[in-house]
């Protein structure tokens, strides 16, 4: 218990300087351009919450727990590609390549049968993708993901999984302090290293922390932790959809945007959102504990295509948003548009 206090004390402190830091010397050396808010800050969440995570087992007073160093290392490996990614532009293949293998490899040491295992590949991908979707809007992502992976976090450990419950700890302090330089108006953003990083790591801990539990149980409860991110995606890909806009193009049609078009500000849609990840995590934990009967998801379950049918009411892709000339973009619009080739957004 003291090792994790101690682990998620030193997370927080070591992000916050870390992501400083990285903007510092990013406001120097990197390019310049009207958007000068850095892109980089996900390396902060990624060396610091592998680093503290492997920092006990190198200190001698905490264990890494089964599975948890090939999982470090997939995760790892995931950072390294958004890396990439941020510094140049990376083909949709590529990117795909990369996590199903380190997705297969997760799956495939948690000893799931390859039903199971494919399903499980296929749903890291899909929410490593939703996380870095919900990157979008200033604090939104890294509130959501703090909170999930504060749920998870007590899941692992209910469970009897203290390395996982360690990790997610960790990545959950991460998050907190790299809020507090990108919580409105943000001074460092995530970029696909952070999240696709914390995407990745978190289903695939959900993956290896639920392996073995009953179907209906797991379904109900990943479904709860999830809920934020996954009602956003699909937000995105029917409104795009509709519109006849490229699935890949970013935009500033997701929650959080729609959110400020019905009045409430920035840190106002990132509360939001926070809160109502906080609610559907509730949910999941009570699922998970054995209080409540899986099918306490299904009014989750119903939430999620009214809060789509209505923010799809919502106007955002205005014929004033076309004819907007390049000078007039936001700095946010000016970054999706930036990325566009890395497919964020």
């Amino acid at each position: 218990m003291l090792h994790g206090l101690a682990a998620a004390t030193a997370a927080v402190v070591l992000t916050a300087l870390l992501a400083a830091l990285i903007r510092a010397l990013m406001l120097r050396f990197g390019r310049k351009g009207r958007d000068t808010t850095p892109h980089l800050g996900g390396i902060a969440v990624a060396l610091v919450t592998l680093g503290v995570a492997c920092a006990g087992p190198l200190l001698d007073v905490a264990e890494l727990g089964e599975g948890v160093a090939p999982l470090l290392a997939a995760a790892g490996a995931v950072a390294l590609l958004g890396l990439v990614g941020d510094l140049r532009p990376l083909g949709v293949r590529v990117r795909l390549a990369v996590e199903v293998a380190a997705a297969t490899g997760v799956v495939t040491l948690a000893g799931l049968s390859p039903g199971a295992g494919a399903l499980a590949v296929l749903w890291i991908v899909f929410v490593t993708h939703a996380f870095q979707l919900l990157d979008s809007s200033d604090g939104a992502m890294g509130a959501v993901a703090a909170v999930t992976a504060l749920g998870l976090a007590v899941c692992a450990i209910a469970d009897g999984h203290p390395g996982h419950g360690l990790l997610l700890s960790v990545l959950a302090a991460a998050l907190t302090g790299f809020l507090l330089h990108n919580w409105y108006p943000a001074r460092i953003h995530l970029g696909d290293c952070g999240s696709l990083f914390t995407g990745f790591l978190l289903a695939s801990s959900a993956v290896a922390v639920h392996t073995g539990a009953p179907g209906a149980q797991t379904a109900a409860e990943l479904f709860a932790l999830t809920l934020v991110v996954l009602t956003d995606t699909l937000l995105v890909l029917v409104s795009r959809r509709r519109a006849g806009r490229p699935m890949l193009r970013g935009g500033g049609d997701h929650i959080a945007h729609r959110l400020r078009k019905l009045g409430l500000t920035t840190q106002g849609s990132a509360v939001v959102l926070g809160v109502a990840s906080l609610t559907a995590t509730v949910v999941g934990i009570q699922i998970h504990d054995g209080r409540v009967d899986p099918v306490a998801v299904l009014p989750l379950g119903l939430v999620v295509p009214v809060a789509v049918v209505l923010l799809l009411r919502v106007p955002v892709y205005g014929d004033a948003a076309h004819r907007r000339a390049p000078h007039a973009r936001t700095p946010k619009e000016s970054a999706a548009a930036a990325d566009l080739a890395g497919g964020r957004g």
